[in-house]
């Protein structure tokens, strides 16, 4: 399973986003610190959930980043963040 599928798999059952949207942008980073031949390394993530409704930018990120952090470990060096709640 590509790490795309598992970010997508884990915030669906996280958070239950009326939008999701997962991005690889790893190769407009090749040659730039973090990119891995083979990319799945730079990622921007649209989600918007109403999970998020009542929380601060930082607290809706922190929530994403606490969801992605085995992938964050592993692998994914850059994520680029576009939450809001529904």
């Amino acid at each position: 399973m590509t790490y795309a599928k598992r970010m997508e798999a884990r915030l669906q059952a996280a958070f239950a986003p009326r939008k999701l949207e997962i991005i690889d942008q790893s190769e407009d980073h090749r040659g730039h610190g973090g990119y891995r031949e083979g990319g799945e390394t730079h990622f921007k993530i649209i989600i918007r959930a109403a999970a998020f409704n009542g929380m601060s930018r930082v607290a809706q990120q922190r929530a994403v980043m606490a969801v992605l952090k085995a992938e964050l470990d592993e692998r994914v060096h850059a994520l680029t963040l576009v939450v809001s709640g529904d």
